[in-house]
């Protein structure tokens, strides 16, 4: 296989194409769980409660899907297994008549996600040896939300013209069939990622050990404050300051700034490292406020912040993991790094479940607060990289 720049940037255009075709179904789909789960009787609590939960089993599960990738080497076949579950789990929704059946689709999808992400993120991790890792998660991150753009833009036409949530995960099993056909086909062109990464990082394991769980206790903080979609879509739907068309164009508009926020802040990790992450804490942190308190336009600010924040988060992050961790070790890693995510993301979003029906003034402040206190572990970590730089 040639393993130049030229053919690694053509393998992470691929995966980004799996990745935009993929969210097109299953965030086109999250645009409308909350209020769809509102429709079918859910409280704000089991709202808060399915989405991070959600998110709790599609992390957690990374640490064994991770583990098993490493010793199986069998990465193809775990992300295609994965993809799978992930998006087939889609258009089941339009067939749930009970808020019950809906969250258990909604589980499903993030379990699916959870069995893929770590094969997928080694092999991925292997090309950006080649093309830079900001620069590489980065493309693969913009075309993943392109595609998350994409999706709550056609599910609010389908609502605009036809006015039925069900129809709306219908129609997102087409983008979901193209996504395991382009997958397949990049599987048959590239069946041997690794050869990408020559050489081994070498990096002391005690080094590695101690910064890794600091940085790992950052993001294990940003994760808890960040209030999940589907909470600030029963919101905006609860209090009637969005109409139901004009919640997934607002998440339209975030998953673009994400996409956006991922090229820009790739490339800058990769020029002047790991600062970028500390600027961006600071910069996604007063979403909160302008989401939960504001009217429209500054609803709609807050979800530009949102996005920014998100961005960084599935590139910039992930490429600080390829950086940190030799190849052989990195599924397990990103498991572990995932698994972390996952349970912070849970405790958070229950958490802010129950604040919403109690205190809006104490979810901003707990929102903004767990954001804040991950900068101090954050600058810890920055100062040890360039010590060993």
């Amino acid at each position: 296989m040639d393993i130049s720049k030229k053919n690694a940037i053509r393998f992470v255009l691929l995966l980004g194409l799996v990745s935009l075709l993929a969210d097109i179904t299953y965030e086109g789909a999250r645009s409308i769980t909350g209020p769809y789960l509102r429709i079918l009787g859910a409280s704000g609590f089991v709202v808060g409660f399915v989405a991070g939960f959600g998110e709790l089993i599609g992390y957690g599960l990374r640490l064994v899907s991770g583990y098993i990738a490493d010793k199986t080497q069998k990465y193809w076949t775990i992300a295609g297994l994965g993809y799978a579950i992930n998006l087939l789990a889609i258009p089941a929704l339009a067939l749930a008549g009970r808020w019950e059946i809906a969250a258990v689709l909604m589980i499903m999808e993030r379990t699916g996600k959870a069995i893929r992400a770590p094969a997928r993120d080694v092999m991925l991790s292997h090309a950006t040896a080649q093309t830079g890792r900001g620069w590489g998660f980065g493309i693969h991150e913009a075309m993943d939300q392109i595609g998350a753009m994409i999706g709550p833009v056609v599910v609010a036409l389908v609502l605009y013209f036809r006015g039925e949530y069900k129809t709306c995960f219908a129609i997102l099993f087409i983008p979901a069939i193209l996504a395991l056909i382009v997958l397949l086909t990049a599987k048959l062109i590239y069946p041997h990622p690794s050869s990408f990464e020559k050489h081994s990082l070498k990096i002391e394991s005690k080094g590695l050990s101690k910064i890794f769980w600091i940085y790992l206790f950052a993001v294990a903080l940003i994760a808890g404050g960040y209030v999940d979609f589907p909470l600030i879509a029963f919101h905006l739907k609860t209090t009637s300051k969005v109409s139901d068309v004009w919640i997934p164009i607002f998440y339209a508009i975030a998953m673009g700034v994400d996409a956006l926020s991922a090229l820009l802040f790739g490339r800058l990790f990769d020029r002047i490292g790991f600062s970028v992450l500390i600027i961006s804490v600071l910069i996604s942190s007063i979403f909160a406020p302008l989401v939960f308190l504001g009217g429209f336009l500054f609803a709609l600010l807050g979800m530009v912040l949102w996005g920014v924040g998100m961005g960084v988060q599935e590139s910039v992050m992930r490429a600080c993991i390829a950086e940190m961790i030799q190849p052989d070790k990195r599924g397990a890693v990103y498991g572990i790094f995932n698994a972390t995510y996952g349970l912070f993301w849970f405790l958070g979003s229950a958490i802010m479940g129950m604040l919403y029906d109690v205190s809006m003034p104490v979810l901003i402040g707990f929102s903004m607060g767990m954001q804040l206190a991950s900068i101090p572990f954050l600058l810890i970590v920055r100062t040890r990289l360039l010590s060993k730089s």
